[in-house]
């Protein structure tokens, strides 16, 4: 049996072997759950501890602090795969890339070496605390500040919408250094939740997406050691937006695989009711519906493993090649979510059929980590900027200059 290995790397075979057990875990064991992980928002312990006992977690973190180190191209499938049945698994995938990396990259070596091992088993769990009420993706507009006081660091700020703050063991914060504006005044520090002045307040009800739970984390007078501090001060609008790259991939995966799940279901569901004499799959405006979704979707999944590829690769551009796979991923997973439902008729408005979950869980897509709006104006921005500096070969614009 091929396996994995620190010295090997990630083989042909061996990225082949981990899908085809990820795929087998989906089907046998996270898929059957999936449902019931759907009906309350409580953190689902059953399926974190099943992702970190089969080493999925581990695959975000580098081999010399016990993880497997995958690269993007098998993590987008890995959770492309598990969003096929429930958004909650795929986001603890993705929320422990989030979470973690920060701290594999930039912590101090001892301090990554005593937490980046417990966090690729599952022993602990960090949440990444970046978002305000008055700033999410305008991360350079971030308020918490953070003042030196001699080999330490003073807290104070709220953050909101904090996926898995009501189970983490500790946070990492982004806040303004020493009121220097702009991006440039931002650092990052690691903060343990038993810290003095640190509450976890409580569980913010909503629309979907249930079994991953957020709340708001206040920050009051938080003293942190500066042997805490993640990077350079003033380097962590740096750390932010290369976190944040990662999971704007890792929400086009979940968008697309969720997707996939409901182009499933529907299909199959077209088998078995008849309309009119005949089973809807046999009406050809419904054979084109699925069509058309099916085709979308295979293009939005070429553009979201391309973009991993160029993650992979170090593309200087990456940033706005994550946002359009998760613009164009995270829209199309929701119209498609809905357009499924549409064909499950009235049936896919009640709580027994899994279609009105899928399509509460899309919206939340569309909106975070950074919303498609916000997107479209980074994509926009950078096709400008770059316009500016190179003029088409075919094009003369002389008798437009003054």
């Amino acid at each position: 049996m091929t396996t994995f290995s620190a010295k090997s790397g990630w083989t042909p075979e061996a990225e082949i072997e981990f899908l085809a057990r990820v795929e087998a875990l989906v089907e046998e064991r996270i898929g059957p759950m999936a449902n019931e992980v759907g009906k309350v928002d409580e953190f689902a312990w059953d399926t974190f501890r099943l992702l970190a006992s089969e080493g999925v977690f581990a695959t975000a973190f580098p081999t010399r602090f016990g993880g497997s180190e995958a690269p993007m191209r098998l993590r987008v499938r890995i959770i492309e795969s598990i969003a096929r049945v429930c958004s909650a698994a795929a986001s603890m995938v993705t929320g422990t890339d989030l979470s973690g990396r920060p701290i594999a990259a930039y912590a101090p070596p001892d301090l990554a070496a005593q937490i980046v091992p417990r966090l690729a088993t599952g022993e602990l769990q960090c949440a990444f605390a970046l978002t305000e009420r008055a700033a999410g993706s305008d991360v350079a507009g971030l308020t918490t500040t953070a003042h030196r006081q001699g080999d330490s660091w003073v807290l104070n700020g709220i953050k909101r919408y904090i996926t898995r703050a009501p189970v983490a063991d500790m946070f990492i914060v982004v806040a303004r250094g020493n009121e220097v504006p702009g991006a440039a005044g931002l650092t990052a520090f690691l903060v343990d939740r038993n810290s003095p002045g640190l509450e976890v307040g409580p569980m913010q009800p909503k629309l979907g997406w249930y079994g991953s739970p957020i709340a708001e984390v206040f920050l009051r007078d938080v003293e942190v050691n500066d042997s805490r501090r993640l990077g350079d001060d003033g380097k962590g609008f740096t750390i932010a937006q290369d976190t944040l790259i990662r999971a704007r991939i890792g929400h086009a995966a979940i968008a697309i695989g969720r997707a996939q799940g409901a182009i499933e279901m529907a299909a199959q569901y077209s088998t078995r009711r008849r309309t009119f004499g005949r089973s809807l799959g046999e009406h050809q405006g419904v054979q084109w519906m699925l069509a058309d979704m099916a085709t979308q979707l295979e293009a939005s999944r070429c553009l979201m493993q391309a973009c991993a590829r160029r993650y992979d690769a170090g593309d200087p551009e990456i940033a706005v090649h994550a946002s359009m796979a998760k613009v164009h991923a995270t829209d199309l997973g929701m119209r498609i979510t809905t357009d499924c439902l549409q064909l499950f008729g009235g049936n896919g408005y009640l709580k027994d059929f899994p279609l009105e979950r899928f399509m509460r869980d899309a919206k939340l897509n569309q909106i975070g980590e950074g919303s498609s709006e916000i997107h479209k104006t980074v994509i926009g921005r950078h096709l400008v900027r770059k316009a500016a500096n190179a003029l088409h070969p075919c094009l003369d614009l002389s008798g437009l200059e003054s």
